[in-house]
């Protein structure tokens, strides 16, 4: 019998994946404002916070975001990338699992495999903190999902191994999308290298920066309005075999 798995996008990279009674939750941002950024879409629910793990790819403030991570229970184990568990030293030692790219974490019968991502892994300018930058594919009974956190394409993404589920990062928050991320169409390709079930793009048309949206409209169409009809336009020229999927902002998708 075939395990359950769904998937909740929460805006930006954070989302909820529930797989086989399991839930795990990728880069929690749950607020509707950090710094400058500002959401446009529905705040997350108090659902967000229920997990029985939180993956962080990497150090940036939009993905370890440390007042979203403290809303989650204190014994909701935490991986974090290595040398990042500094910064995460009031949410309890002995649930922080700092780790890099190879290890292999059990976590109450989920396993999770960290993997290699080519993104900058420094906290920001005003801090030393640094970590490598992760992805993760995630296995629990006969599903899995596969999350690359923020990267440009790779070649050991050859490497995966084919998933039910692929969170793809194709945008960002502008005015620009900077090295060490993928575009809709390196996000598809990168889909093609993996192989996938179905695919859902994240990391687009979730916060965007006050006033730029009238000072870059082009930038603003390119890289936070249009970034997933473009992901599912290139996924139909790549890779044909994958169902691509826009999921909406707090409703819950099933993936079969």
């Amino acid at each position: 019998m075939t395990s359950d798995l769904s998937l909740t996008w929460w805006g930006h990279a954070c989302a909820t994946v529930a797989i086989d009674g399991a839930r795990v939750a990728v880069d929690p941002l749950l607020s509707d404002q950090l710094f400058h950024l500002h959401r446009y879409t529905a705040p997350p629910t108090a659902e967000a916070t229920d997990a029985d793990v939180v993956l962080i790819s990497h150090l940036h403030y939009d993905h370890l975001h440390l007042p979203s991570l403290r809303r989650f229970a204190r014994d909701v184990p935490i991986l974090v990338p290595r040398g990042g568990e500094t910064l995460l030293r009031d949410l309890g030692a002995d649930r922080v699992r700092p780790v890099e790219p190879g290890d292999v974490v059990e976590v109450g019968g989920t396993t999770v495999r960290v993997l290699a991502a080519t993104h900058d892994g420094g906290r920001g300018p005003h801090t030393k903190v640094a970590g490598p930058p992760l992805g993760f594919r995630v296995d629990r009974a006969d599903r899995s999902f596969w999350f690359p956190g923020d990267t440009e394409l790779r070649e050991d993404m050859y490497d995966v191994g084919r998933v039910d589920l692929a969170l793809i990062p194709v945008g960002g928050w502008g005015p620009t999308l900077e090295d060490g991320h993928m575009d809709p169409v390196a996000g598809a390709e990168a889909v093609r290298r993996v192989g996938a079930e179905v695919a859902v793009p994240v990391h687009w048309g979730t916060f965007w920066p006050l006033g730029l949206r009238r000072l870059a409209r082009a930038n603003h169409q390119r890289l936070f309005v249009t970034p997933g009809d473009r992901f599912v336009t290139a996924m139909t020229d790549l890779a044909p075999g994958v169902r691509p999927v826009l999921a909406t902002p707090g409703e819950p998708l099933t993936v079969t």
